[in-house]
C-alpha cells in the first residue's frame, strides 16, 4: 500500500475519534497527518513525511490553542445553570428585611439575598446564583 494512502487512512481514523471527543485537538492532528499524506504524494521520503505531519500538527494545535475555540469558557460555578439546576428557578418572597429574606424552597427554608440594585418588594424572584446555603435572587 502506498504511503499516502496509509497517511490518509490514519487521518480518517483520527477524524472519526474527533467526532466522539468533542474537542478540536484531534482535528488538528488529522490535519497534520493529511499534510504528511500530501508530502508522500509529492514524493518525500518517510522521515520527511513524518516531520511534515508533526510540524503541521503542532502548528495547527498551537494556533487552535491561541484562538477562542481552544480556550474553555470559565464560568463561576455559583452562577452556572449547568452545574446547579436551581439557577433560573422562581421563588416567592413575602417580605424583605435589609435586602435579606427567608423563603420556603424545595421543602426547606433558605436565606435569600437580593442582588445589588434590585427593588425590595414582595413578589416572585428568579434565582441568579447560589452561595453556600444562600440564594441570590434578582
Amino acid at each position: 500500500m502506498a504511503d499516502w494512502i496509509v497517511w490518509f487512512v490514519a487521518a480518517g481514523a483520527v477524524l472519526i475519534l474527533e467526532l466522539f471527543s468533542g474537542t478540536f485537538y484531534l482535528l488538528m492532528i488529522a490535519i497534520g497527518m493529511s499534510a504528511g499524506a500530501l508530502a508522500a504524494l509529492a514524493g518525500a521520503n518517510g522521515p520527511l513525511q513524518g516531520l511534515c505531519a508533526a510540524v503541521v500538527g503542532v502548528v495547527a494545535t498551537l494556533l487552535l490553542r491561541r484562538s477562542r475555540y481552544g480556550k474553555a469558557a470559565r464560568r463561576d460555578v455559583a452562577q452556572d445553570p449547568n452545574v446547579n439546576l436551581d439557577i433560573g428557578q422562581s421563588v416567592a418572597v413575602a417580605h424583605w428585611v435589609d435586602g435579606v429574606a427567608r423563603v420556603m424552597y424545595r421543602g426547606a427554608l433558605w436565606d435569600v439575598e437580593l442582588i445589588p440594585g434590585s427593588d425590595t418588594q414582595a413578589g416572585q424572584y428568579t434565582i441568579r446564583a447560589i452561595r453556600g446555603s444562600r440564594l441570590i435572587v434578582g
